[in-house]
């Protein structure tokens, strides 16, 4: 579920306070400090990202974007970031440390109001999509619920602050787009006024050109939402391939890029991507989801079906250990072997294959079969 998520907190920092003189942020050169570690903490820069922090710790000791920062910067050294994770209690302690300081704050202004609540909101968007990727549906539900009072308030910002246009578009387009895909969801939908998909698109639009903080956020869910929600492969190729430029160590945003390639037939430059060793090659789950994508290119460039099939088994084995959070990928396997089968083969194994694929796809039109 990525519902009032694909929220990559630590970015919010970047607006906090910009027309107080008492909070961070109020000149340029802490600004650069920030900007900087959220794109090394991004890129899978840790040493930068951890001197960034530090440089505001000192500044600004007890404040609870120091917990939102950190929890951003646990959740991609670890990505992904799984329920047995080592270090899943120390990310959920800081995210729900920043909630609570958000929350208790008594605001002087409506400018510290925006600081805190964009903050407060963040914390939650990266626990939730922490939960939802992972399939922890329990403790989605009452996250969402007393999430909802902030949510709301932030459409008071968005005017003011383009920044909020970001959760006013995932609110808009999720809250009638999600349940069709998620019909468990239906039910916790219906207690939240209706949203409106054309207008959360255009908020989004407006967030990932004018936003100070949100906009690689607001890109990678334009991307999410035409490559997944809408199937619209072309529509979506700008989002992954700027994500994939600006941040070329990140092993997810190379996952998007090249996944939207290979949806497009586009199969030498995908093939040049995987070729190429950067930092995000000793990802654990990028190399799960390239041998996928190598039986894809095995399949439909070469149609070297033996060699497509051993990268499946491969990539399916290797995703084992990710559990909920690598069953999309785990999925396009399946439907790798069930198309390269034999015909010799067992008639059974190929629709077995098949139904496993179902079962674990959440947008079952991207099944690679054309």
């Amino acid at each position: 579920m990525r519902f009032l998520l694909k929220c990559i907190p630590v970015a919010a920092i970047c607006l906090i306070s910009m027309e107080s003189k008492t909070q961070i942020l109020k000149d340029s050169a802490a600004i650069n400090i920030i900007t900087g570690g959220m794109h090394n903490i991004y890129n899978l820069e840790f040493e930068g990202a951890t001197m960034a922090y530090d440089a505001i710790k000192e500044l600004y000791p007890e404040h609870p974007v120091l917990h939102l920062y950190n929890g951003m910067k646990i959740y991609w050294e670890n990505f992904p970031l799984i329920p047995n994770s080592s270090e899943r209690i120390q990310f959920e302690s800081e995210m729900r440390t920043c909630i609570e300081q958000s929350d208790k704050k008594v605001y002087p202004s409506q400018v510290y109001e925006a600081e805190y609540l964009l903050a407060n909101i963040c914390a939650r968007g990266l626990l939730l999509l922490f939960m939802s990727d992972n399939d922890l549906s329990g403790d989605v539900v009452p996250l969402v619920t007393s999430t909802y009072r902030p949510l709301m308030r932030s459409f008071s910002f968005a005017s003011a602050y383009p920044d909020f246009y970001y959760f006013t578009g995932v609110y808009n387009y999720y809250r009638e787009a999600y349940p069709k895909v998620y019909p468990v969801y239906k039910t916790v939908a219906f207690l939240f006024p209706n949203g409106d998909m054309e207008k959360g698109l255009q908020q989004l639009e407006i967030c990932g050109k004018k936003s100070m903080a949100l906009r690689a956020e607001a890109i990678s869910l334009l991307y999410w939402i035409r490559m997944n929600f809408e199937t619209n492969f072309d529509a979506a190729l700008p989002y992954s391939r700027k994500l994939a430029e600006e941040y070329p160590s990140n092993p997810l945003f190379k996952v998007y890029y090249i996944k939207n390639l290979l949806l497009l037939k586009q199969y030498e430059e995908a093939e040049e991507l995987m070729s190429e060793n950067r930092r995000e090659g000793s990802n654990a789950f990028y190399l799960a989801v390239r041998d996928i994508f190598r039986g894809i290119i095995q399949e439909k460039k070469y149609h070297n079906y033996t060699l497509a099939r051993d990268h499946y088994q491969r990539g399916i084995n290797k995703l084992a250990i990710f559990s909920a959070y690598g069953n999309e990928y785990a999925a396009y396997g399946y439907f790798g072997l069930s198309r390269t089968a034999n015909e010799s083969e067992d008639k059974h194994e190929r629709k077995a294959n098949r139904r496993k694929g179902m079962d674990l796809v959440d947008f079952k039109k991207i099944t690679f079969d054309e």
